[in-house]
């Protein structure tokens, strides 16, 4: 299909170009630079055109043009409309090269100008000539079949060796050695994307969290609820990398998945737990089947956590502060029920077992918070490198005012976010070492919570229910609770903490 030609207005001259490369045999042979020049001036004149510009290359070898000053020169006044037709003696003066040739194809007929090529009667300005931009791009698009056959061939192959298929290593992750490892300065921030989620179940409000503490993507972007979204669905943080597939629609349009039997699944070292991304995925899936917001934080004790004998939430009515079932009308009083819950914390303790194992996750929990704040500092360092870079450029004055301005001030703001989130972090590790300070100290807290428990605020008194409490079951003559270890054992839970009964009849 011929391009669309741009109608210059009557009178008005076409302004050329003219390209002279000739090598020192072809010198040697009498085609000398001046002889290629006033050919082609001659042609341009018989069809009427300026000649504003004349590009030299002599000497200079064909393999590989596209990167000398003068063809960037030509290139620049070919955007710029300065010219809009090139004239060269043959195509082999303009490139050997097969690629470079259709590159500069492709370029001229993006910028609908012509090539004029006097030895083989090219001259895209005639009809004749433009069947040659229709030629050039068959071959074009040919070659890049081609290469997207081979490559869309070796990928598979790549993948099941575990090597890379093209493209950046995910975040949180590098290329190092020919392997995918985790990144230093990434892999703390993307399991703190989980943690985060997992606490608030909003992509928005982790996106908006990681922003306000300095960090940022890979490209020195905010992170948004798509990215999130994304990334906690990545599997690789659980150690399993997917290869081929995708596949591209082309024309910058959506990738979509290829059938699941393409794939090439592979492990890598995990960032986070396996449990860690189902939950994260289970959550992420609950809302996009029904389109559904998180509901809000609870704000009685036990709300989420009280159930009816018959299988209904208890609710509190705005009107009286007790649970009540809508469909039984059974009751108990907000006062009443933590009265029993206090009672059953006599019951409930950790054993040493257990203690232990909570402190080898603490010393985990550490050990993450740790690598997250040199990954902060890491950061903060590589801001203040960039500032003060920035200002000598400013002193030296190879920088303006604005310049400055726009350069400084995003850095700035990033740097303050980064500082402002180091001593929070900081202040998170402090809390959780001076927490869990011996093993006895934890098991005498644990065995203590009753004698506490009065002076607990609200929301200390909602963690542990939120820790330790399975379900409350609300009878009419009755209380039953059902328990687990606040550690989080993974161990069978005893019949005395799995199921806790108080015979008070609710009130």
């Amino acid at each position: 299909m011929p391009i669309p030609r741009i109608a210059h207005p009557a009178g008005s001259a076409k302004s050329v170009g003219i390209w002279i490369r000739v090598s020192t045999e072809d010198q040697a042979r009498g085609e000398s630079p001046e002889h290629h020049e006033r050919r082609a001036r001659a042609y341009a004149e018989a069809k009427g055109w300026t000649v504003r510009e004349v590009y030299h290359l002599e000497a200079v070898s064909g393999k590989s043009v596209m990167g000398h000053p003068e063809a960037k020169r030509m290139l620049e006044h070919i955007a710029s409309g300065r010219i809009t037709g090139l004239i060269f003696s043959k195509l082999a003066r303009l490139a050997r090269n097969t690629r470079e040739l259709l590159d500069f194809a492709d370029l001229f007929r993006d910028h609908e100008a012509d090539l004029i090529s006097l030895q083989e009667s090219i001259d895209t300005t005639t009809p004749a000539g433009r069947l040659f931009y229709t030629m050039i791009a068959a071959m074009a698009q040919w070659e890049r079949e081609e290469i997207a056959e081979r490559v869309a061939a070796s990928v598979p192959i790549r993948a099941k060796l575990g090597k890379s298929t093209g493209g950046s290593a995910p975040f949180g992750y590098q290329w190092k050695n020919h392997q995918l490892l985790p990144n230093p300065a990434e892999a703390p921030v993307r399991k703190l994307m989980y943690e985060l989620f997992l606490e608030h179940k909003r992509k928005k409000t982790v996106a908006r969290l990681l922003n306000e503490r300095g960090y940022r993507t890979r490209t020195g972007g905010k992170f948004s609820d798509t990215t999130v979204d994304r990334l906690l669905r990545d599997p690789v943080a659980k150690g399993t990398r997917r290869a081929n597939y995708t596949k591209s629609l082309g024309q910058k349009r959506h990738w979509k998945l290829k059938p699941r039997e393409d794939w090439v699944l592979s492990s890598v070292e995990p960032i986070i737990s396996e449990e860690t991304w189902a939950k994260c995925l289970a959550i992420l899936d609950r809302r996009r089947a029904a389109g559904q917001r998180p509901a809000r934080k609870a704000v009685h004790l036990f709300t989420g956590y009280a159930f009816c004998q018959c299988g209904h939430k208890l609710y509190v009515p705005s009107n009286q502060p007790k649970y009540v079932c809508y469909r039984c009308h059974t009751k108990i009083g907000v006062g009443d029920l933590e009265s029993v819950f206090h009672e059953q914390l006599k019951r409930f303790f950790l054993s040493p077992e257990d203690v232990a194992r909570h402190l080898g996750r603490a010393d985990e929990e550490i050990r993450t918070k740790e690598e997250r704040l040199v990954a902060l500092e890491t950061e903060a360092s590589k801001i203040r490198q960039e500032m003060d870079k920035t200002y000598r450029l400013y002193l030296a004055d190879e920088l303006s005012p604005e310049g400055f301005g726009r350069t400084y001030k995003p850095l700035e703001e990033r740097l303050k976010a980064l500082e402002t989130e180091q001593p929070r972090l900081q202040g998170e590790l402090d809390f959780l070492r001076v927490q869990y300070l011996g093993r006895d100290e934890i098991l005498a807290e644990t065995q203590d919570l009753y004698e506490r428990w009065p002076n607990l605020a609200a929301d200390e008194k909602r963690a542990i229910v939120e820790a330790i409490v399975e379900q409350i079951r609300v009878g009419k003559e009755d209380v039953e609770f059902d328990l687990s270890p606040f550690t989080g054992s993974a161990e069978e839970p005893t019949e005395e903490q799995r199921n806790l009964r108080d015979s008070s009849p609710p009130r």
